[in-house]
């Protein structure tokens, strides 16, 4: 986060937006005091704020060093679209943080999105992958789970999915949006949530 200063909350984004290169709608304003001087009347306005590039960093950094503290030599490629940062991760020992089934990279997901979050205040999506093992579980789980809606469809008989995580649960749900007859519903709490297909006329 970065602060500026003006006569007022707009001249102190206009700052801003000049020095950060970026618009002032793609501004987020964290803080905002108001410096008084005699009898009450504003002298100045400090706004503290930041940008999508700077959360991008932040998360980056953060990565890093704890992959780092793992003693990992480690390189990241980041692309930000729709909302989510997406950031591919190479090791010189790719499966450490991949974990069994995935359960360290997940949990380097998890820790990643509640520092930004608690650092910028707002909600951040993050999704971390390795050597494209995400994309690949992606693809195996959508197999499945297709394969599992057709059988709803037929049969009319509920079908529960093994406990995911909330990424992956959110790429069963738009696969199966469009199947005719069938519905997706997450349901359970934390490790043990889940999705189930049900029938619908």
């Amino acid at each position: 986060m970065k602060k500026f200063t003006g006569k007022n909350k707009e001249e102190a984004l206009n700052i801003a937006s000049a020095e950060l290169n970026v618009p002032v709608e793609n501004i987020y304003v964290d803080d905002v005091v108001e410096n008084k001087g005699l009898f009450g009347r504003i002298k100045s306005v400090e706004i503290t704020c930041f940008t999508d590039a700077m959360i991008i960093e932040f998360v980056q950094d953060y990565l890093k060093k704890i992959i780092t503290l793992m003693g990992l030599d480690v390189s990241l490629t980041t692309n930000y679209s729709d909302g989510i940062i997406k950031i591919k991760i190479v090791t010189n020992n790719n499966s450490i943080i991949i974990g069994k089934n995935g359960e360290t990279l997940q949990a380097l997901n998890e820790v990643c999105r509640c520092a930004a979050n608690s650092t910028f205040k707002r909600r951040i999506r993050i999704l971390l992958d390795v050597n494209d093992y995400k994309d690949e579980k992606y693809a195996k789980l959508v197999s499945i789970a297709k394969r599992e809606a057709i059988r709803v469809a037929k049969t009319k008989i509920t079908a529960e999915l093994a406990p995911m995580s909330s990424d992956e649960r959110r790429v069963i749900h738009n696969s199966l949006v469009h199947f005719r007859h069938v519905r997706t519903v997450s349901i359970g709490e934390g490790k043990e949530r889940h999705i189930t297909i049900e029938y619908v006329e």
